[in-house]
Order: structure tokens, then sequence, then C-alpha cells
């Protein structure tokens, strides 16, 4: 079974996409095609005689396989020039050069990503994998078509020539290996079926059912011939018969038996487990007539004339299958009783059938115009953008086949994402407009923390590159280091991908944790010093704190969040007990100098606690301290609450009151920055202060020093009359540059 010439003039809106460049030619004359067809063979010919492709199969008559089949789904003559072309292309220094020159940049352009798609594909299925991974090769098979498929010429190339290398198995009689059959079952062949391409889409199925189960093949073929004289004079009987049917109520019809693949009835076969003399479309009909009207009443006239067989009528006319395939079928039983699937259509619906988006009229109409180089404006550039649509919606909806995905934005789908591949041939996927930051971080996080530069196609790029489909992109590493903060710049385009965004950030975060757990390591260990405790194990001490472990203590005394006097009542015998005179009686509430009411005796001394800084309106609580008065908490402030819990008997109720006589209210709050480290931003910071009025009381800043430079942690005492005011002052604080981030402790 061979795939054969289609009908000139039947030509539906195909559904192709035009390059940029043309193919035909200058003006793209049909005599310009078959110029250009002729001149690209003798170029190639004295490159590929003699030559073997790793198949065994010479190279030449490999060219020649692939233009006839081209031609048989009705390629235009540039189109099958491309054919020879692009094998020759391996047998020439600068292919891409010598083709430009002689034939022009868009024959250039395919030669090479064809070239490139064989390529990498050699590669991802000669890759030593195990038998687990053999599903996820064949996936980036499948990648790489999509990676390709914005020049749909790429595509039909490849299934040309994976259709003609199969045929060459198969009239050499050598084994067909395993991994190439099973990759045209599992790829090329629903490829092609999504495409439309039946002719291709059929005999794809056959040859590698014939490779991949020999001995079913064999089986089913032996018993379709056992019948075949018989099948046939039956099926030309009742040809004839109907189409005389037909021409005698007035209906012009060309009714023609269609050809039997063994792999669709072998699959019937099984899905259904029925014997071979089961299956319907063994014997069928096909029956093209000129328009939708004559369809229904050439099915009238067959279901008057045979009795039809229940429940197989499929009506594809008013509901097209998700590829665009439209037809009616329904199955009847012949004078002799037996079985006989016969299809209605109309010839635009048959040649889509035949030969899918790569119909005859696409090329001819391409040709006309110049190849992928329209240039007339109107309806050809409206069905041109209609069919570059259609083609990408086949293409995802076999994708969502592999990989079961919800429908979604066809175009947005495609627009949003690109394939490149890494030097051993794995393919990446990456979101459109990444960069060799976003390769490199996909590939592995630390390759992307030590990415210092990239080649793409073998040359060097900047960082910012903008990638495209099909690209190979090799990073160039350092041995240790980190990212740049530059990458987190927007307008500097070095990331485009959120996940390697992200990525960046946690690097830093987690370069400024280890300096707060290293302070914060420094702060305890002293503090262990001074009361002669080193030996206590750290974790134990930061069990009996109530904490998981040692890092987490050290985490939240360098954010000065846990104050050091916690450690040291822990570490210093408890005192004795207070007696129950000394619990302060609870009778009213009474102004303190501190402008806090507190319900207890008079004159109670107060003081504001350092730890959580409280400030008017903040909920407030007081713990009795022992010769210091009350201490004033912010109610959630971690201290105050495991005191609390500790010692609730101390807690006492407190609430703001009204500021001082003769002055104005002012609290101490500590805010606190984290920035990168640069000159002047200290002085920055503390103009915002300044322009807000705000009197800054204390500074203290440390810097970590890195890859980048520097991060700079600081923290700030300024007095306030309301915490509300905070709020406003710490977003301005945060758009200084360099600030990542401000907020009050």
């Amino acid at each position: 079974m061979k795939t054969g010439a289609i009908a000139a003039g039947q030509g539906p809106a195909a559904i192709v996409q035009l390059s940029d460049a043309g193919l035909a030619g200058a003006d793209g004359s049909e005599d310009q095609g078959l110029a250009a067809l002729q001149r690209a063979r003798a170029f190639a010919e004295p490159l590929l005689s003699g030559q073997r492709l790793d198949t065994g199969e010479d190279a030449l008559d490999h060219a020649d396989g692939v233009a006839a089949i081209l031609q048989g789904i009705g390629a235009a003559p540039a189109m099958r020039a491309a054919a020879y072309l692009v094998y020759a292309g391996d047998y020439l220094q600068r292919p891409e050069e010598m083709v430009a020159k002689a034939f022009g940049e868009s024959y250039a352009s395919l030669v090479v990503h064809t070239r490139k798609l064989v390529q990498i594909q050699r590669a991802a299925r000669e890759a030593q994998v195990e038998d687990e991974q053999r599903a996820q090769q064949t996936e980036r098979v499948r990648k790489m078509l999509l990676a390709f498929s914005r020049d749909l010429r790429v595509v039909l190339l490849r299934l040309a020539s994976r259709l003609q290398t199969l045929r060459w198995y198969a009239s050499a009689k050598r084994v067909c290996p395993a991994l190439l059959a099973l990759e045209t079952q599992q790829v090329f062949a629903p490829l092609a079926n999504r495409l439309g391409i039946w002719q291709i889409k059929w005999e794809l199925e056959d040859l590698a059912f014939r490779f991949l189960q020999p001995e079913t093949y064999r089986l089913v073929a032996t018993q379709l011939a056992e019948t075949r004289v018989a099948r046939e004079q039956g099926v030309e009987a009742v040809r004839r018969q109907l189409a005389d049917e037909l021409a005698a109520v007035g209906i012009a019809a060309e009714v023609q038996g269609r050809p039997k693949h063994l792999y669709s009835i072998w699959k019937k076969m099984q899905g259904k487990s029925l014997a071979l003399g089961q299956v319907f479309d063994v014997r069928a009909l096909r029956v093209v007539v000129a328009d939708v009207p004559a369809c229904y009443a050439a099915l009238s006239r067959v279901h008057e004339r045979y009795r039809p067989v229940p429940g197989e009528y499929d009506d594809y006319i008013a509901r097209p299958k998700p590829n665009g395939y439209q037809s009616l079928h329904t199955v009847v039983l012949g004078d002799d009783g037996r079985p006989v699937e016969v299809q209605i259509r109309t010839a635009a619906m048959h040649e889509h059938a035949e030969h899918g988006v790569a119909a005859h009229w696409a090329y001819k109409e391409a040709g006309a115009r110049g190849y992928a180089g329209v240039s007339a404006a109107g309806e050809f550039e409206e069905r041109v953008a209609e069919a570059r649509k259609a083609v990408l919606r086949q293409l995802l909806a076999w994708e969502r086949d592999y990989v079961g995905q919800a429908p979604q934005s066809e175009q947005a789908a495609f627009d949003d994402r690109i394939y490149v591949f890494t030097p051993q041939a794995t393919v990446i996927e990456l979101p459109a407009g990444a960069t060799p930051v976003d390769f490199a971080y996909c590939v592995h996080s630390d390759l992307g923390h030590r990415c210092r530069g990239a080649r793409v196609d073998g040359a060097m790029v900047p960082l910012n590159t903008a990638l495209a489909n099909g690209q190979t992109v090799e990073i160039i590493a350092a041995k240790d280091g980190g990212p740049s903060l530059d990458w987190l710049n927007s307008e500097l385009g070095y990331l485009k991908s959120h996940r390697s965004r992200a990525k960046v950030r946690a690097w830093f975060n987690a370069q400024a944790l280890s300096a707060t757990v290293a302070r914060g390591r420094e702060l305890v260990e002293k503090l262990l010093q001074r009361e002669g405790r080193t030996a206590l194990k750290l974790d134990d001490l930061a069990a009996q704190l109530g904490f998981k472990g040692a890092e987490a203590l050290f985490e939240v005394v360098g954010k000065d969040e846990y104050s050091l006097r916690h450690i040291e009542n822990l570490l210093r015998p408890a005192e004795p007990p207070a007696p129950e005179a000394q619990v302060i009686p609870l009778k009213r509430a009474r102004g303190t100098e501190g402008g806090v009411l507190v319900v207890g005796v008079e004159s109670l001394l107060t003081q504001l606690a350092r730890c959580c800084r409280p400030a008017p309106p903040d909920a407030i609580g007081g713990y009795v301290t022992r010769g210091k008065g009350v201490a004033i908490h912010r109610a959630n402030c971690p201290n105050f609450r495991h005191m609390a819990e500790r010692q609730p008997d101390r807690v006492i109720a407190v609430a703001w009151g009204d500021a001082p006589k003769g002055r104005e209210a002012a609290y101490p709050v500590d805010v606190l920055v984290e920035a990168a480290d640069r000159p002047g931003l200290l002085r920055d910071i503390s103009e915002v202060f300044s322009k807000d009025k705000l009197n800054v009381i204390g500074v203290h800043t440390q810097t970590v020093r890195d890859v980048t430079g520097g991060t700079a942690f600081m923290t700030f005492t300024i007095e306030v009359d309301d915490a509300h005011r905070l709020g406003a002052v710490l977003r301005v604080v945060a758009q200084v540059p360099g600030v990542r981030r401000a907020r009050r402790r």
C-alpha cells in the first residue's frame, strides 16, 4: 500500500503554516518550482551518490523516495526540492551558507532545522536508558516535533522521511530496529493522524505493526489473503451496483473501493473481541459527490437499496472529528447478506481526509504567491491565518492525547512556551522569552546559582538573551558561588521564569538566614561563656527553652525577637517564690509617668520593654518584675507570652493613658531593614525618617559579605507618638533603592 497522487483541482482550505521566505523563487511560479526541484536534485546527486544513511539505505534513493511521498500528498515541486537539500546538507561543510547562496534563505533555514531535528532525534533514540525511562525518551521525541511545529514543512519532511525509511526496511527485507518502529507507532503515526494525513498515517501504522508484531501481522494478512479474490469480486459487484443506483436517481457520484489497512483491522478485532469476518470495514466503499445535500441524498438512496446495520451510522459532517475529518459512515448488508461499510463525502472532504494539512491547495496557492512569502492581502491572508490556528489546535490536541491536559487557549499555549536542548539532547521546556539563566535553573538549581556564561548553538551570548525553539544551550558555570542580585531586576531581563526567580530569592533568603543564625549563635555562645556554662549542649538548651533545635533558637536571637534574659534566667538558680503578702492587690486604674494606666497600687513604677518596644495604640500587657516595677510588653510579644505561661500570677492588666502634661508623648520603636549594601544606603534611609519628622535615637548595622557585594541588616530605633504612623513610613523606606524588606520588630 503506497500513497498515491491526489486529484488536481480538489483543494479545501488547507491547514498550513507559511514561513517568512519563499521556497518557490522570487515570483513563486509553478515553473520556477519545477526548476528549483531539478536544480536541487542536480545539486544533491554528486553529494549523495554512493553514500549510505545510518540505516544502510542509499542516501540518494532515500531523497528520491521522500520527494515521491511528498508529491503523493500534494506537495509543490518547491517543497520536494527541499528533500534533496536536507540530505545534501549532511555532506557540506557549511550547509546553511552554501544552500542560502544557491537556493535562498528559506531553503537554508529549512535545511538547518530539519537536520538539527534529525540529529537530536537520533541521539535521543540511541541514548542508553533503562526500560522504565524509555517512555521519557518517546516523550522527548514528541516534544521535539512540537518544538519545530511552527514550520510545518519540517514536520512534513520528517513524516515523509520516516515512511520512506520503513518502506526501505520492508523492501530490503531487513529487520527494522524495534525502537524505530515503536517511535513510529507512538509518535509519528499519531501526529499524521492529528494532522489528517491519512495516507501516511495508515501506511506508517501498517509498517510499524509488521515490524513490531510480525507473527500477528502475518496471521491477519494471511486471513485476508485467503478470501481476497472473493472479497474483491464482491466489493466490485457492490461498487458497480451502487454506482448504477445513484446514477438512476440523478446523483453524480464517484464510487470506489477503499484500501484495507491491516493495523486498523487488527485493532478493531482486539478492541471489540471480533473475528475477522465480524469486522465490517474489511469490505468498504467510498462515495464522493459534489456537495453536502448530495451526501445526504446518496445516504438516503443507500439505505433504501440496502438494509442498514443498527447502531453503525455516524454523521461526521454535522459533528466533525476533532482533526476536522468529515464524512457520513454507515454499514449495510449486501445482497449476499455480508456487511459493507459505505463512506459518503464531498470532494473537498475527501481531499482533506486523504491529505489533510498537506493538501494540494496549500502548496499550489503558496507557490503562486511565493511559498511563505505572502504578499497579497485580503481573502488569501485570512485563509492562511485560519489555517495556522487550525494546525496549532490539532498539535495541541495531539499533545493532550499524551499528557491528558484539559483544553486551553490554543494560540496562547504555543506562544507561551519553547523547547530547547542540552548538549546531551535532553529536551527542556521553558516559557517563551526564557534566557540561558532560566535554562540553567530548569536543569538544576545548583547549575543556575553557578551560571556565569552560556553558548547557544556554539556561540557565546549574553545571559539575558531570549532563547528560541530548537536551540542547543550549554552553560558555563563557576566551581562555586551564587546568583547575582541583578538577576532579580526585571528591567535587565535575566529571568523570565517565575520558578527561576523564586530559586534566586530563596538563595538570598538562605544567605540572610545563615547570617542571622550566625549572629544569634555568637550572642548565645558569648552569654554561655560569661555564665561559665560552655559545656552545656546547645540543643539541650534550646529544648529547655521550648525550641525544636539550636538553629531555631539562634534565628530568633539573631533577629532580636528573643531576649537573652530568658537564657540567663534559665541558667541562674531560681529565686525563692515571693510571699503571698507581696501579691499586688487589684484596686483601681491609675495613670503613671509612662502614660500607662495600671490596675494596681498607686505610684507603681512602669517601664516599656525593650524586646518589643510597645507604642500606642498597640495591645499591651504588664508583667511585674522584681525590683523594676511593671514591664509593659506588646500583647503578642513572644517574651511576654513565654513569661506569662511560666508565671501567670505576675501578669497585670494595663492600658494606655493620657500623655504626661506639659510634653508630647514619644515612644521608641525598632525598625528592621534588610538591603543590598551600597554607599549612601544609611543616609538615604535616614532621610526618609527625617522627612517624616521622626527622631532616630539609635542605629545598629551589620553587613554580610558575599559574591554580590553584601547584604546589610540595619536596626533603627525611632521615636513615634502613634504606632499607626509606621505603616506609611515603612512603605517609603521599602522603595529606597536596594532595600528588600522593612518592618517593625
